[in-house]
């Protein structure tokens, strides 16, 4: 058990069923009554993200979540098989519980698995990766100066407002938290 007080990012636990992790929080002291902690928890099973309220100092259950190093192989119709780099076991995702990190997957990248008693969570990426833009407009000497962006569409089909000078072809950092744009590989 772990209290509430004890919260930060990254923190997973057991509420209600359910396994989240704590994506935010804000201790709260109001000028009247008992102070409490403002969460903003993300569902490991389903996806959802739930805002919820704790009294200050209540205690919640720390769920113990195994990362697994694990390679991305390919896509098998719906499914997408990722290998444990160590044992050479192979697990199979369906696409719907990994919708999001599919913008970010390639071929034979490594990424983190979460277990939770046996069960498959869901996949951790890295904070960035290196994708190559597949199709944009050409830059034009001089569009720097006024500091716009363009879209630009990725090697694994992800949208991304770029700089103008960004051209087919370049490899650039992505931010997978916001799928933003950082810079050039």
């Amino acid at each position: 058990m772990i209290s509430v007080n004890d919260f930060r990012t990254g923190l997973t636990i057991e509420v209600d069923n359910g396994i989240w992790r704590v994506m935010d929080f804000q201790h709260v002291k109001p000028g009247k009554g008992a102070a409490f902690v403002r969460s903003k928890l993300r569902n490991l099973r389903t996806g959802a993200v739930q805002e919820k309220t704790f009294r200050a100092g209540e205690k919640v259950a720390k769920a113990q979540i195994d990362n697994r190093r694990m390679q991305y192989l390919y896509a098998n119709g719906d499914q997408h098989v990722f290998m444990d780099n160590e044992s050479y076991e192979q697990i199979e995702l369906p696409a719907a519980s990994i919708e999001y990190e599919l913008k970010f997957l390639k071929e034979n990248m490594e990424v983190s698995i979460m277990m939770y008693q046996g069960e498959t969570l869901g996949v951790e990426l890295p904070n960035t990766v290196e994708l190559e833009v597949t199709e944009t407009e050409p830059g034009i000497k001089g569009d720097t100066a006024s500091g716009g962006t363009k879209p630009a569409i990725l090697e694994t089909g992800l949208s991304v407002q770029v700089p103008f000078f960004i051209n087919q072809g370049d490899r650039l950092i992505i931010n997978t938290t916001d799928s933003s744009y950082v810079s050039r590989a």
